[in-house]
């Protein structure tokens, strides 16, 4: 079963609500902008491709309703709509990469005299696109990162280990580093995958064991404390992780536990990942310092629904994310157009 988190069939937009996974599997409309921003927030719809997908469809719904007057119109309401959607998640840069390709967009359509009806036209066809531009980008970073790892293993099959969620429903289908595992599944070389809970969302035990389940692919829930143990125990052949925003020196933003992983992983001389398109790294920031952290709800860490599991009025600290300095990426960075060394990265990225 190939799961597809986002549905869009040229007019009407559909995603799954990964607020009700795993019990239930629904869908529910995105009609506009402000559809789109809520499923974000609220995390209806989570993972850095998959929010730049599911925010660009947002903007072409909406956009099929509207009439402009010139393309100066167009202009401004894509810059309008596409800074609010970013508001929503701003630690992850995939759906800043799509604002400023659709803002180029129009301001290209403004300069070379365009209608209205022209640019509007224009922004429908890019946002059209993008779906299937990011399912053809996953499947091709699931290959690379697959064969490095069997080029480098030999004959053997592999058991790898991931956090938090990074399959068909943290993109547009397919997924970054579970589309690495479900490659090495396609080829017959997985042995096992573990996934961790990955706490305090749970996005791992609710929504990777659930991709995992529904592929039957061999894998095993463990909890986030256990991942020092399990390295020790069990032959684990790499860590493979998705990325939120890997910036220049190869520092890399991914959901809060992934740090540690890689301290764990570099401890046992286990080849740790990073899983991303380009649209996912921002050459504009050269270190992890400069990337802004989201910070969560506190109900997240004290509630499990609406079982209390902490004393009220309790004081939380909450990000959702952390910096994986370069130096532990030591399998390499994953992309759509070869793996790199974190130090090699900007240099690559600039040729290409």
């Amino acid at each position: 079963m190939s799961l597809q988190s986002i549905v869009f069939d040229g007019t009407k937009l559909e995603i799954i609500d990964q607020l009700q996974l795993p019990n239930t599997t629904k869908y529910i409309d995105i009609k506009d902008t402000k559809d789109g921003h809520r499923a974000i927030k609220t995390m209806q719809i989570r993972g850095a491709p998959a929010i730049a997908v599911l925010g660009s469809l947002s903007l072409h719904v909406e956009m099929l309703r509207c009439e402009f007057a010139s393309a100066t119109d167009v202009k401004i309401f894509v810059e309008e709509k596409m800074t609010y959607l970013v508001s929503a998640r701003p630690t992850a840069v995939n759906i800043s990469e799509a604002k400023d390709r659709l803002v180029k967009l129009a301001s290209e359509s403004v300069s070379n005299s365009k209608s209205a009806s022209e640019a509007k036209a224009l922004i429908l066809e890019a946002t059209k696109n993008m779906l299937k531009e990011d399912v053809d980008t996953n499947k091709a970073v699931a290959t690379h990162g697959a064969m490095h790892l069997l080029n480098t293993v030999g004959g053997e099959k592999v058991s790898v280990l991931t956090h938090c969620n990074t399959g068909s429903l943290a993109t547009a289908g397919y997924g970054t580093a579970l589309g690495v595992i479900r490659k090495l599944g396609e080829e017959g070389r997985l042995e096992h995958c573990y996934c961790t809970e990955t706490r305090p969302y749970n996005q791992g035990a609710r929504l990777t064991a659930y991709e995992l389940t529904c592929e039957n692919l061999p894998s095993s829930l463990i909890c986030d404390d256990m991942v020092a143990y399990l390295m020790k125990e069990k032959k684990i052949s790499a860590v493979f992780v998705g990325a939120d925003r890997v910036v220049a020196n190869g520092d890399t933003a991914n959901k809060i536990g992934t740090y540690q992983i890689a301290i764990c992983a570099k401890y046992h001389n286990i080849p740790f990942y990073v899983v991303t398109p380009r649209t996912t790294i921002d050459l504009s920031k050269k270190s992890g310092k400069e990337i802004i952290i989201e910070e969560r709800p506190h109900s997240e860490m004290t509630k499990i629904g609406d079982c209390q599991i902490a004393p009220q009025g309790m004081n939380c600290w909450n990000p959702a994310f952390d910096v994986t300095p370069a130096e532990l990426i030591t399998g390499g960075i994953v992309t759509e157009i070869g793996v790199f060394h974190p130090n090699k990265l900007e240099q690559e990225l600039r040729k290409s």
